[in-house]
This record gives C-alpha cells, structure tokens and sequence, in this order.
C-alpha cells in the first residue's frame, strides 16, 4: 500500500533498498489524486508497452516512495492479474521486481521461493514458465526521451541511417553499467533490452544468456563485435573471447554515435558538437572522461573541450560519498577552509593527501562528479548515496522548486577547460547572505547549460559543425536537457528520444562506429 508509511519503510528495509525510488501501479482514474500527468504522460501511460512514466507529483504519499524527488514514476496495469489486484485494493500500490536491489530478477518458483522468501510475505505462483528476465521500462514525457529501454520496447528493431547500406552484421555489447547489447543486420539496429550493472556477477550472468539468446532468436551471425575501449569491461572481455574481430569504441565517442544514429544521421552528412556529460568513461588519453565537447561523426571524434579535470579521491569511493569530490572542487577552487567547516566530521588529511600524491585519485573530468559536489556543498547526501545518481536527482528537484533567481553563476573557460572554480566564492557567498539552496541549484543547472552550449554554438556557427548533439547520462536530468536547448538558441540539436542517453544507449552507437569503420574499410579495399 503506497499510502502506508510503514508498509512501504518495512520493505526498503526487506529490500535493502533505502532511499532508490518506487514506482506505483494504479488506475488512471485514480492519477490525479497522486501526479499532475500531462497529455503527453497519458498518452504514455496507455501505449501498449505500458512503462513506467515519470509524472509531476502532488506530494500526497509518503516521502518514502520517492525520497527526495518531485516525480513518480507511474504505471497503470497492463495484466489481467494486475486489474484484479486494483480492482480489490481500490487504491495505489508499490510496485518492485521481485528481487534483492541490484540483483536480476527470480523468474523460476523455486528460485522465488529461496530468493525472496527473507521479505516476501507470499507468493502467488504459475505453471507457466517464464522465459526471460524483463525490467519496467522507463520513460518520460517532457522532453521525451526512453531512460530504461526494457519491457514492452524489446525486442524492436531501429532503421540504421542513409549510408549504412552493406554494412556487416555486428554485435555491439555495450559497457559495464546499464548493460544492454544491439544486433545490427540488413540495415538494421536491434537494441537489447536493459541488463543491469556488469559488476554483479549474476547480471553478468543474464548478459551471456542474452547474447546467446538475441543471436540464436534472430539468427545472427556477426561479422565483427563491438565494445567498449576500457579493458576492465567485462562486456568487453566477453567481446575478446568470442574469437571475432573486435571493434573498440571509446565511450564518449559511442555516445555521440548513438545520438547520430537514433536520429538517421547520414554517414556522410558532416560532423557535430557532441556534448556528452555523464559520470565515467575511459578516454583515449587514459584518464576518466565525463564532460566533453566532442566534434566529429561515426567515424571519428576529436575533443574541443571539457570540464577542468578533478581527481576523484579513493577511486569508485568518490562515486558514492559526495563530499569527497566537493572536497577536491572546494580545494582546487582556493575554499579550503570552506571545505573544512562543511565536512568538518571527515577524514580530510589523508584524502588531500592521497589525491595530492596521485594515490587512488585518478583525474575526471566527470559532470556527474561535479553534480555530486554541489549536492554535497548543498547539504544533499554529502555523506554517501545509496544508489547511482541519487545526489544529482535530488538536486534537480531541489532545483524545480525555485521560486526566486539567485547570482549568475559563471564557469571560467580557457583554452577548451571549462573551469567551475569561479562559482563556489559566488556559492558561499549567497548562502552566508540567506539565498534558498533550491536558487542556488537552479543556478547551478543554468551555468552549466550555458558553460557547454557556448563552444559548441560556436563551432556551428563558425562551420566546423553541422548541428549539436546531446549525449550521456546527465541528459537524464530534464532540467539540464531544457536549459541546454535554451542556452543552444536556433542552431540544430540532435536529442535522445528513443533510445536511453545513458550506458544503455552505448552498443547502439558503438555497433555504428564499428559498422562505419567497417563500410571505409571495404571502400579502401
């Protein structure tokens, strides 16, 4: 019961799930009670594939569907089963895969059974089998754009674009988080449906059954696998052990790639400004990419700009404890002794003085790291998150609830860094003066938009690039996604729509590149 407070506490605490949104199942009729949907969330809401969609709450169900946020993720039912659950419970439910967080889901009975018996209450058992193992997808409405490409979207093909034509079959496998393969055949693109994070080794599991699955169903017989540059990968390794010719791709570039390809980018149409922001990738140069300004096209990409890069202190560590990325920004910013008033109960010394040493802090150059700091200087998880991206969504929330502006908040850009030091004597400033936090997370979202849209306007404008491109994982934010179209003003701007703008959309743009490298190599032939 989604309007149970303690319900819904007791199975976060079964589930191991302490703050990652729900998402609710209930009647249409009864949305209105819960969400402001709008035309576009309803029509969503009743196509057959029957997603989850993300709608403008009103607030009314306890804080701990949806900790923090201002959306819910919403789905009507779209089973028999589920009319009748709605049918005698009159009101909205908590909807959850029946597994441990971060695990793929029991689909056997058995495995029902002695998996989720330790929070499960009961089991309402089939004789029928199911065959594969199928998330919820994802979407949202405004701007509209897939976030999890899963059920009811797989399996379904995508047109490659004008120029593909005699491209060999290619398998595209994708990268370690949000995993999901593509199939590319007789000019068509076959996006895989949404696997997880590789780093669980049951996840890791469902990743072979699908390759073994989609290859065997669809009758492919790859020419060539696609994967991601990092050697670390396991979708990788998987790519190096099937004996085939290996495609690496560089994950940014397989960003931009698969923005170019969803929206049937000519091969030969010319080159874009990719941004591409999101929380990690490996770049040519070794270090950890995350906010670019790429220009290029399938073929190749050459970088233009980037955030001022950061050391991430205690490596995957810095991902999930906020404060230690506020920490390295504060610090590099000359707002040492801000940072030791703010996280005054941390291990400060020994973090400075590994990152100075260069021990376990590689540099990034990530704008999901920086969305952490922000959110850390701003009091929003500062201590850790409990699930990827829980800091930045949360400050976009916090963000939407601004009523007044607050102070420009200007990055420094020099010689293609974009610099966000300048901000944080702006940041205390205004927060010593009594400036809401929620201003000061707006502003924060407008002076990045601007921070990349202004070079890679530019580039359009001079001729190097045809249009722009917006990729990576940041563009979830939908925030982020409006102030970026805004700051972009008239030129052309190529959106994820289709197909996620986060690691689930990477073998569709790492099967093009390959399949693009692939067509010039047969010319050159």
């Amino acid at each position: 019961d989604a309007t149970d407070a303690g319900a819904v506490a007791l199975l976060r605490q079964r589930k191991r799930r302490p703050s990652k949104p729900f998402a609710v199942m209930l009647r249409e009729a009864d949305l209105p009670a819960v969400a402001l949907p709008s035309e576009a969330d309803l029509v969503r809401l009743r196509d057959p594939a029957a997603p989850v969609v993300l709608v403008p709450s009103l607030g009314v169900l306890p804080e701990a569907v949806a900790p923090g946020m201002d959306r819910l993720g919403v789905m009507v039912p779209y089973t028999p089963l589920h009319h009748l659950l709605l049918d005698a419970f009159g009101g909205v439910l908590v909807m959850t895969s029946g597994n441990l967080s971060g695990e793929p889901q029991a689909i056997g009975n058995d495995e029902a059974r002695a998996k989720l018996g330790v929070f499960a209450d009961g089991f309402l058992m089939h004789d029928r089998e199911i065959a594969r193992r199928l998330d919820d997808s994802v979407e949202r409405s405004d701007p509209p754009m897939i976030l999890r490409r899963a059920r009811g979207r797989v399996p379904g093909t995508l047109p490659l674009p004008p120029g593909f034509a005699g491209a060999p079959q290619v398998l595209a496998l994708g990268g370690q988080m949000k995993g999901a393969i593509c199939l590319v055949k007789n000019g068509q693109a076959l996006p895989g449906h949404h696997l997880g994070d590789l780093d669980d080794a049951l996840c890791a599991e469902e990743f072979g059954k699908a390759v073994a699955d989609y290859t065997a169903l669809f009758d492919h017989r790859p020419a060539l696998v696609a994967v991601d540059a990092h050697p670390g990968c396991r979708a990788t390794q998987a790519g190096r052990a099937t004996g085939l010719p290996v495609a690496e791709v560089f994950h940014h570039h397989a960003h931009l790639a698969a923005c170019l390809a969803e929206n049937l980018w000519p091969l030969e149409a010319g080159p874009v400004a990719g941004i591409v922001l999101d929380g990690a990738g490996l770049g040519p140069d070794g270090t950890i990419w995350g906010g670019e300004l790429l220009l290029g096209d399938y073929r190749d990409v050459d970088r233009r700009a980037r955030l001022a890069p950061c050391p991430l202190p205690g490596g995957d560590r810095a991902a999930r404890q906020p404060w230690r990325n506020a920490l390295m920004r504060l610090d590099g910013a000359g707002q040492s002794e801000w940072a030791d008033r703010l996280f005054a109960e941390r291990p400060l010394a020994p973090v400075r003085q590994a990152a100075a040493r260069g021990i376990n802090a590689p540099l990034s150059s990530s704008v999901g790291r920086l969305f952490d700091a922000f959110a850390a200087v701003l009091g929003i998880c500062a201590e850790a998150q409990s699930y990827e991206g829980e800091a930045a969504m949360r400050l976009e929330a916090m963000a939407r609830r601004a009523t007044g502006n607050g102070p420009e908040l200007r990055f420094a850009s020099h010689e293609g860094e974009i610099d966000p030091a300048p901000i944080w004597v702006k940041v205390r400033a205004a927060l010593t003066a009594g400036t809401p936090p929620a201003t000061l997370a707006l502003a924060f979202h407008a002076g990045l938009a601007r921070a990349f849209a202004a070079p890679a306007r530019a580039l359009v404008k001079a001729g190097a690039a045809r249009a722009v491109a917006l990729s990576g994982g940041c563009f979830q934010n939908a925030l982020l996604h409006e102030l970026t179209l805004k700051a972009l003003g008239d030129v052309t701007v190529l959106t994820h729509r289709t197909t996620p703008a986060n690691d689930g959309g990477l073998a569709l743009g790492q099967a093009a590149v390959a399949a693009a490298r692939a067509l010039r190599g047969a010319e050159s032939n």
